[in-house]
């Protein structure tokens, strides 16, 4: 086998003295991004792509992909702390993340989202060196049938095992689809559900902003509320005694983390679905199939370790169609393909042979972006808890802040900025009246590939559903999907099966 001398000569490239400072550089830079909302990966990398012409190709492709991976670390920080996800990617790691921190265990959350991130990076980029072909030619035959399987699956984990109220959960997925729909119809071209021509809605519901108004505004009022405005932010602490046992505690949920891994990886290399889909499955697989399903949602550990695993491993994943196939596999991925394309590198499977040294340098950078990132990350944590032992009256402004910021920041149109805010108070009577709101999140977000699969997949088999059980991967999906939406409504006759006898 060739690789391994091919990764060595790489790992030589990437200690490179100024490669080994960018990504460094890269690490601590991106972590800070990933943090601030509204920002994230995408536009981190954006902003910062014209710097890399200072350096040579190699350097600058592991100082993105530095960058890359320090925001895919970050993005739990303000999702953990403030509530706010710092990118639509850390959204599934403020299910859990944030009620761990209310309770005091913001240091736990913090150190599991780190750790987690670490492991799913790391399998990320094994099965990217050992693995890229076969993968990459498993991911090309997923064509439009099996991508709405796939997605349709993801649906079906809410609805499946899960212990929140059925009705409310399904009336939240329709809500975030009406949401995914608004804007213009991708074969038609027509507008619809613009709201009397309001001209914001033609660009469609930006995804940060819903999860910035629910997450953020909502979750604002609603700690306003249960605290009368005499909130404190929890009594974080951070010792060694509690990193250790935090540790410990994190040996127990190996499986999870090898779950979100696996699946993060597998679909951040699907052309266009990147690494916000691969966390809010992975979150609703191990809700799914957890022992205790009920306390996902309150702070169970595992909820932040499945995303953060997965949203690692999906950010690794998308890079291989980028390099093998020169097809992006995430928004980010389609900026460093851009950035690939004036550094005079052409994407695709002669990249290997005739810059083997730019490949595999990358390749053998994220091993090492990946543990400084872990590094940097567990270092500031005390900087981050330091963020909870503000009064919530100094607080509660910064987050508002922030999440305007956040909510402008994506488009640069204030139209966002009003609809954040409607989403704010729209999340705090879900809140309120206890409808998931994890549902709607997803839906959003799955909506818009969900949708025009489905209309391609139709298109293809002349309006025959048949289309999605004919084919081999399709069918085996779309098989477990049937079977989560049905076993609901087996445990309900079950139920009533057993009363008498048990009465």
């Amino acid at each position: 086998m060739d690789i391994l001398p091919l990764l060595l000569n790489g790992f030589a490239i990437a200690f490179e003295p100024l490669n080994l400072a960018l990504i460094i550089g890269g690490c601590a830079i991106g972590l800070f991004i990933g943090a601030m909302p509204g920002l994230g990966s995408v536009n981190g990398v954006a902003i910062l792509l014209p710097m890399t012409f200072l350096v040579p190709p190699t350097g600058a492709i592991i100082f993105l992909g530095a960058i890359y991976y320090g925001a895919m670390y970050g993005g739990a920080i303000s999702s953990i702390m403030l509530g706010i996800p710092g990118a639509s990617t850390a959204v599934a790691t403020t299910f859990d993340g944030r009620p761990m921190a209310i309770k005091g265990e913001a240091d736990k959350a913090l150190i599991a989202a780190a750790t987690a991130s670490f492991v799913g990076g790391s399998v990320g980029v094994v099965l990217f060196t050992l693995f890229a072909p076969p993968l990459a030619d498993v991911a090309l035959t997923f064509g439009a049938p099996e991508i709405f399987a796939l997605m349709l699956m993801a649906f079906a984990t809410f609805i499946g095992l899960g212990t929140d109220d059925i009705p409310k959960t399904i009336f939240s997925i329709f809500i975030g689809l009406v949401f995914g729909a608004v804007g213009l119809d991708i074969i038609s071209g027509e507008p619809r559900l613009i709201f009397g021509d309001i001209p914001g809605f033609y660009h469609g519901i930006n995804f940060l902003v819903l999860a910035i108004g629910i997450y953020g505004i909502g979750e604002m009022l609603w700690t306003i509320e249960i605290s009368k405005g005499n909130a404190m932010m929890s009594k974080a602490t951070i010792s060694v005694p509690r990193i250790l046992n935090t540790l410990v505690e994190l040996t127990r949920t190996w499986r999870t983390m090898l779950m979100g891994s696996f699946l993060g990886y597998f679909v951040g290399i699907l052309p266009a679905a990147g690494a916000t889909p691969g966390s809010l499955m992975a979150y609703g697989v191990a809700k799914t199939f957890a022992k205790d399903p009920e306390t996902y949602g309150k702070g169970n550990i595992k909820g932040v370790v499945a995303p953060e695993a997965a949203n690692n491993a999906a950010s690794t994943g998308a890079m291989l169609p980028m390099l093998t196939l020169g097809i992006p596999g995430s928004p980010t991925t389609a900026i460093l393909l851009g950035g690939m394309v004036i550094w005079g590198l052409e994407p695709g499977p002669m990249v290997f042979t005739d810059h083997p040294d730019f490949v595999w340098g990358f390749i053998a950078s994220l091993y090492v972006a990946n543990l400084f990132a872990l590094l940097i990350n567990i270092a500031f944590i005390p900087a981050f808890i330091a963020v909870l032992k503000m009064p919530f009256t100094i607080l509660a402004p910064i987050i508002f802040v922030l999440c305007i910021v956040g909510g402008f920041v994506p488009t640069l149109d204030m139209h966002d900025v009003w609809l954040m805010l409607i989403f704010g108070i729209v999340g705090y009577f879900m809140r309120k009246l206890d409808y998931p709101m994890a549902p709607a999140v997803l839906a959003i977000v799955l909506g818009p590939l969900a949708e025009p699969a489905l209309r391609q997949s139709l298109l293809i088999s002349g309006g025959s559903f048949a289309i999605f059980f004919t084919r081999p991967y399709a069918g085996v999906i779309m098989a477990i999907a049937i079977a989560l939406f049905v076993l609901p409504l087996i445990k309900i006759a079950l139920d009533k099966y057993r009363r008498p006898k048990d009465g």
